[in-house]
């Protein structure tokens, strides 16, 4: 109580800090394990001791005292009796309960990502894709939410048309049409650079721009994305500038993403997970092979003896024996290559 906010990572938790309360925070992008440096008084990392003493990088917010969403209460929260899921925003990375984002979110698996209330006004361009890209919210039929039945309205492409005509917009541009067309486009590109629009003289088009010309609706809710909408987003330098000045550079990068993240860690877990020695073969010709698997059978076949004279009489085995051991061996090994042959082809 009292003191400043700080993060550390996973590993440190175990290591440095088994008898502190510590909040689980799941992922924080752009930030610095604070262990052991001066945020904590007479306590040096177990890992790394040589820290710097501030992360001046680092963002804190209430998660780092146990508080989460616009509610601003804990998780689990005690007083709350009504189940709803948690779900963390990609840009500012608070965690908002289901009922606490302006709209009710889709089935889970119908959306990968989430841009909250307040972020969707710092990142007010968002709008302007929302329409082609979002996923749209769940709606509550007026004449069902007293039985508390949900129901995903989509309109028709004949009930938008006839919407426009009615409101005195007719939609009979095709060239439009066929650019919206390309626009929805599954990506295909694991980069985090989304495909250059060109026109005939070869001068980029901004499809933000495309996009603003046309009419949107803002509105105070959260905004649902599917798994490849980051690669929709334009990369002009235009935006690209914009992007930076409101600090969310990382919506272009498609590996910034949690499931990228963890897929990542997977990855890492397989690495480790290798046998070093059947990586050390792979990296070998045929006769370093052949000539490594011979020692090591050897090696083998010679330890097992000489350990087994101890099984025999029941004696132990000491630090001494199997340094002798090694001597030895190495020796008879000498004595071997001395006595090779080599003939030239």
């Amino acid at each position: 109580p009292g003191a400043e906010p700080a993060g550390i990572c996973l590993a440190c938790s175990y290591e440095c800090h088994g008898t502190h309360r510590l909040f689980e925070l799941y992922t924080k992008r752009n930030f610095r394990c604070d262990c052991g440096n001066s945020k904590f008084k007479n306590l040096q990392c177990k890992l790394l001791p040589e820290k710097g003493k501030v992360n001046s990088g680092n963002k804190y917010n209430d998660n780092f005292y146990g508080l989460y969403c616009t509610c601003k209460r804990p998780y689990p929260d005690p007083e709350d009796e009504i189940p709803d899921e948690m779900i963390q925003c990609i840009v500012c990375e608070d965690w908002f309960h289901g009922r606490h984002l302006g709209a009710v979110p889709p089935e889970s698996g119908d959306f990968h990502e989430m841009v909250c209330q307040a972020c969707m006004k710092h990142c007010h361009f968002l709008w302007a894709y929302a329409p082609q890209l979002a996923v749209p919210p769940l709606t509550k039929a007026n004449s069902l939410e007293d039985e508390r039945i949900v129901l995903k309205v989509e309109e028709s492409e004949e009930q938008k048309k006839e919407i426009k005509k009615e409101s005195g917009v007719e939609h009979h541009d095709t060239k439009e049409e066929k650019q919206l067309e390309q626009f929805n486009e599954p990506s295909t590109s694991s980069g985090s650079a989304c495909p250059e629009v060109v026109t005939k003289n070869e001068e980029p088009v901004c499809k933000l721009k495309e996009l603003q010309s046309k009419p949107f609706v803002k509105k105070d809710t959260a905004t649902f994305w599917p798994s490849n909408w980051r690669s929709k987003l334009c990369t002009c330098e235009d935006c690209l500038k914009m992007y930076s000045e409101l600090e969310v550079q990382f919506l272009t990068d498609e590996c910034d993403t949690v499931l990228a993240y963890e897929n990542k860690g997977t990855s890492d877990q397989e690495t480790e997970r290798r046998d070093p020695l059947m990586d050390t073969l792979n990296s070998m010709n045929r006769v370093q092979q052949v000539e490594l698997i011979c020692e090591y059978n050897d090696l083998k076949t010679e330890l097992t003896d000489y350990l087994r004279r101890f099984a025999d009489e029941g004696t132990v085995v000491k630090r001494e024996d199997i340094q002798h051991f090694f001597e030895e061996f190495q020796s008879r090994k000498r004595r071997r290559t001395n006595r090779m042959q080599y003939y030239c082809s």
